[in-house]
């Protein structure tokens, strides 16, 4: 018959349990306080770097983006205020304000030829072509950090993924699994009709005439009716090459 511990077991036993608690306790803490230590250690790295490669970081797309890569593995934005020692150092959150103006306004002036949905390629070509005269060059990431810090504006601003393309949109179009499913299919050619939709999606003819009507409405497609087969295109400027002209007027 097995005994059951006495008071001075049990008291025992409770405390070695909280030695045991006390001893995880200070071995987290100093856990804590050590990668503390680790990332104070990499912040001051990082600034130093900074200080050393600044000229590199403002001029080489390449470069900025391999250093915002870094700040994030430490937990530093540079972007999160055009104050402080950042942008004294790099002025980057300056650089990314000016450029996020700028892709504001070339949203704004392709609005009427692609209803609000502009392929992101696209608006880093257009992009390029305004900025030709300065020094700095622009990539596809200083685009999507700009395009990032456009969302105080409102729901209007943001990158949507539709097929392997991305694509910038600057109304707030909602659009749903059809709508994408034409956008995808609609990069091959840059159009699409009602029969294909019927053929590759397995649609009915409503469901793809409804879809596309949304997408009329809403200025994302127009319309060719000029084809000796008789069949109506909807052609789709957002995943089509917009003339870079369109800028010089901005």
């Amino acid at each position: 018959m097995r005994r059951r511990p006495g008071i001075g077991g049990l008291q025992t036993a409770a405390a070695a349990r909280d030695q045991y608690r006390l001893l995880g306790e200070n071995v987290a803490k100093l856990r804590t306080d050590l990668m503390k230590e680790q990332l104070a250690t990499f912040r001051s790295q990082l600034e130093d770097f900074a200080r050393k490669h600044k000229n590199d970081i403002r001029k080489n797309p390449t470069f900025r983006t391999q250093f915002h890569e870094m700040c994030a593995k430490v937990g530093v934005d540079p972007l999160a205020s055009n104050k402080g020692f950042w942008a004294e150092l790099l002025g980057i959150g300056d650089f990314y304000y000016e450029l996020g103006v700028q892709i504001v306004e070339i949203c704004l002036a392709t609005r009427p030829h692609n209803g609000g949905l502009i392929n992101l390629q696209e608006l880093c070509a257009l992009l390029r072509q305004k900025r030709k005269s300065d020094r700095e060059a622009v990539s596809e990431d200083d685009c999507l950090r700009a395009i990032s810090k456009l969302k105080i504006l409102g729901s209007g601003f943001e990158v949507i993924s539709v097929g392997k393309r991305k694509l910038v949109r600057s109304v707030p179009t909602e659009l749903n699994k059809d709508h994408n499913e034409i956008l995808e299919l609609a990069q091959a050619q840059g159009f699409v009709t009602v029969d294909e939709l019927e053929r590759r999606l397995s649609w009915t003819s409503g469901r793809a005439t409804d879809a596309l009507d949304t997408l009329l409405d809403e200025g994302l497609a127009m319309i060719d009716d000029g084809h000796r087969d008789g069949k109506r295109r909807y052609w789709f400027p957002c995943v089509s090459s917009i003339s870079t002209s369109v800028v010089s007027d901005i």
